[in-house]
């Protein structure tokens, strides 16, 4: 990167000596003579780096320091109450200090100086400690683009329907406690926003927020992912690794689809929940842990209870608070607010100059949509839509929900598919079981020994499902 770095310093040849260093490897040299100058210079010229002697006439270079980190929170307080506007970073500060002052240099450490120079210098040993500052810049910039993103993409919750406003609220009200919370509700509804929105809000906000996807992780590896290993504890562990847990030490771990987690991997999480510790795989010593737990699933957990494939004991420990999302087809009145947001979000990640808009046929198409894939469908065809749509207005036909019953189910309306390998799969595994009992007269015996299936898993299957196990009653003929 090309940047520009303001020598502030009132020695010529000092000064000199700076100014060629800078021009020779590449950036951009800016010079101040006194403190004053040097503050203006820092508030007008927003330079990335600043070059600082300590000893300056009428205003030392710690002063000047402490009004540069005052500019920082000022300038970082203001951009909070801006919509959209860029983090304000300060310039970073490297020191330069004569012999016997290396006690005021460590004392500038303290007040946030990067790092500092003992005069006289070489020219070497100052080109490191300019890259060395430039590379933790062009880090700081970087981090700070991925948290932009990660707010746009998780920090917004659009809406104002009833239902989910009153959960919402038990949510903000939960954050403010050091307790669990468990974000129930059907895929696609936004747990995870939520699940964000809880963090941000509690007083843990400015540590790390750590999401783990139980069920995106083989069961066999997630007990390593949460806890780490030591070094030596399976073929491969040539180090110590710390688990998602310790990383998310001070902050809050998001534990994603819990339903989906193994029974064995439920004992040992109970096991961290109750006693606030665990033990690395592989290792003999306890680790003490201060984290905050969130979890999601979109299961019925009492039901997988009943099932067997969830811990009771576990379950209660969970559900301190609960929050129930209600399904988009519940808040249909949102539609309208959640399309303008995901386009306006559409345009800012493709970077083009497009505003898109749907037209009344096209929203209209939107509000009678029954959204088996709730907002994530939504925010998926709305992507879709502002791609293929040329001059910005999407029409109906940019939408694509003609092959998938556009309409809201209603009366004996079937509902529409959902798009998801999960959702299909499990429709279709429904419907085999319907069908083999009809074809066999509602006998289980019979329809389990077509389908190749023991008696008893059969059975278990049904209740699992919730499938009628004899026929539907049949209407009296009124004629």
């Amino acid at each position: 990167m090309r940047a520009r770095i303001l020598i502030i310093d009132d020695d010529p040849d000092i000064v000199l000596a700076l100014e060629n260093r800078v021009t020779w490897m590449g950036h951009e040299p800016l010079v101040a003579g006194n403190g004053k100058d040097g503050v203006r210079m820092i508030e007008q010229e927003h330079p990335d780096l600043v070059l600082l002697d300590i000893e300056l006439p009428h205003m030392s270079g710690l002063d000047i320091l402490k009004q540069v980190k005052t500019l920082s929170d000022a300038g970082r307080s203001n951009e909070t109450d801006t919509e959209g506007g860029s983090s304000y970073t300060s310039p970073m500060v490297i020191m330069l200090t004569a012999f016997g002052t290396i006690e005021r240099a460590v004392q500038a450490m303290h007040l946030g100086a990067f790092d500092f120079i003992p005069k006289p210098f070489t020219a070497d040993h100052l080109t490191v400690v300019i890259n060395k500052a430039l590379a933790a810049i062009s880090l700081r910039r970087r981090i700070c683009v991925l948290q932009h993103e990660v707010d746009d993409q998780y920090g917004s919750i659009i809406g104002d329907n009833a239902k989910l406003t009153t959960q919402l609220k038990i949510a903000r009200q939960a954050a403010a406690m050091d307790v669990i919370v468990l974000v129930l509700g059907e895929t696609g509804t936004g747990k995870e926003v939520v699940a964000r929105a809880v963090h941000g809000w509690s007083p843990r906000k400015d540590k790390p927020f750590v999401p783990v996807n139980c069920a995106a992780i083989p069961k066999d590896l997630l007990e390593n992912e949460l806890f780490g290993h030591e070094r030596g504890a399976f073929t491969g562990a040539v180090k110590r690794e710390a688990g998602k847990i310790e990383v998310a030490e001070g902050g809050t771990l998001f534990l994603d689809e819990i339903g989906d987690m193994s029974l064995s991997m439920q004992s040992h999480l109970l096991r961290v929940l109750q006693d606030k510790e665990f033990y690395r795989v592989g290792g003999t010593q306890a680790v003490r842990t201060d984290v905050r737990y969130v979890a999601a699933t979109n299961k019925d957990l009492k039901q997988a209870i009943k099932l067997g494939t969830f811990r009771e004991d576990l379950y209660y420990r969970l559900d301190v608070i609960s929050v129930t999302l209600p399904p988009l087809r519940d808040r249909m009145g949102d539609v309208p607010a959640l399309a303008k947001y995901f386009l306006r979000r559409a345009a800012s990640r493709f970077g083009t100059q497009k505003q898109a808009s749907l037209s009344d046929a096209a929203l209209r198409m939107l509000s009678g949509y029954s959204w088996p894939g709730n907002i994530r469908e939504l925010e998926n065809i709305l992507m879709r839509a502002y791609i293929l749509s040329p001059g910005g207005l999407i029409e109906p036909e940019h939408l694509n929900l003609s092959n998938t019953a556009s309409a809201q189910p209603s009366g004996d309306s079937v509902p529409a598919p959902s798009p998801y390998y999960h959702d299909m799969m499990e429709a279709y595994s429904r419907r085999v079981i319907e069908e083999a009992l009809k074809r066999n007269e509602w006998n289980q015996t019979k329809a389990s020994e077509e389908l190749g299936l023991q008696r008893t898993y059969f059975t278990k299957l049904i209740r699992q499902k919730n499938i009628a196990g004899r026929p539907p009653k049949q209407l009296p003929d009124t004629n």
